[in-house]
Formats: C-alpha cells, structure tokens, sequence
C-alpha cells in the first residue's frame, strides 16, 4: 500500500479525524458542545440518509466496511450501550462495563437487513431521552469514574468526549460516501 493510499484509507476510516480521550475534568461549556452533538445526532442522520435508495443503502462507505444500513443499526447499538454505561456510573460506584464486539453485532442479520427507518425512531427517543438527562448532571456527576475494560478508567466526561465524536463520525462516513459517489 502507498503512502497516499494508506491516508486515503484513514481519511475513509477516521473523516473527522481519530478520537482520543480528553484529560478529565472537561470544561462545562464544552460538555455542553458535547451534548449538543449528541443531541444532534439523529436528525444529522436523517439527512446523510435522506433520499437513498435501497442500493445506495446497501453500498460501503469504503472497502471492507459497513454499509450505510450497517453503520445506521450500529450508531444505535453503541448509543444504546453508552447510554447503559451512564446509567451505570450514576448508579454503581465505579462499575466495570461489559465490552461487546461491535463488528459481530454490526455483522448479524437485523443489522444487514433491517430497515433503517426501526433505528432512527430508535436514536430519535434514545437521544431525546438522554441528552434531557445529561443536561442535569451536576460537575461532581460528571467527575464519577468507570473501568472499561479495553481503555482502563475513564470519568464520565471522558465518556461523554467519546460520543459526542462518535455521531459525527458515523455521519461523515455516510455524507463521505454521497460525496464520493455524487448521490
């Protein structure tokens, strides 16, 4: 693989750039920021989806990835087990969230198959109903601490940094694949 193409493939894989935690405490107005995009989410979905055809929503964003129908069912499987882990922390003093293989869940039958339109209704009240809640979490909420086992201990802002990046990551690879391909 070449230089120039090596980037290519991380420009496909990483279009806004890679992730990486913060340093803890994050800054109240960036929490907010945070929540926003969070918030956000969904309806950025709707509109990297709208007007798709079943074909286009069955096409990779690049080589050996999801489909757009793939990479919409996931945004719902990890917002859906983020939004557990919260609840965890808030919950549990110091819990260690359980982990899952998100290229097994993204490669099973409902995630290659089923309607796109069963996980936006899902992100839609998901994320109404947990950004209403994050919004009320006081600085010493978001200070509380879990052990995740692949990255070791982070505090919820951190978690929070994490998810606020990560809907508009799965847009961008969406709205990259439009641009690429002239839909």
């Amino acid at each position: 693989m070449t230089d120039a193409s090596a980037a290519s493939l991380e420009d496909l894989r990483f279009p806004i750039g890679r992730f990486s935690f913060p340093d803890s405490p994050v800054p109240a107005s960036r929490r907010t920021e945070l929540i926003d995009s969070i918030a956000a989410t969904p309806a950025d979905v709707r509109t990297a989806v709208d007007g798709l055809t079943s074909a286009q929503i069955d096409t990779p964003y690049r080589h050996d990835g999801w489909t757009v129908r793939q990479v919409v069912h996931h945004l719902v499987d990890s917002h859906a087990n983020s939004y557990c882990r919260f609840k965890l922390t808030m919950t549990e003093e110091h819990p260690t969230i359980r982990t899952y293989d998100e290229a097994a869940w993204g490669d099973l039958q409902d995630a290659r198959t089923a309607d796109i339109d069963l996980s936006l209704a899902i992100l839609d009240g998901l994320h109404a109903r947990w950004t209403g809640w994050l919004r009320t979490l006081s600085d010493a909420d978001w200070a509380r601490t879990l052990y995740h086992p692949e990255v070791g201990d982070l505090a919820l802002d951190q978690l929070l940094a994490m998810y606020g990046w990560h809907g508009p990551h799965h847009v961008a690879h969406i709205t990259g694949l439009r641009d690429r391909m002239g839909w």
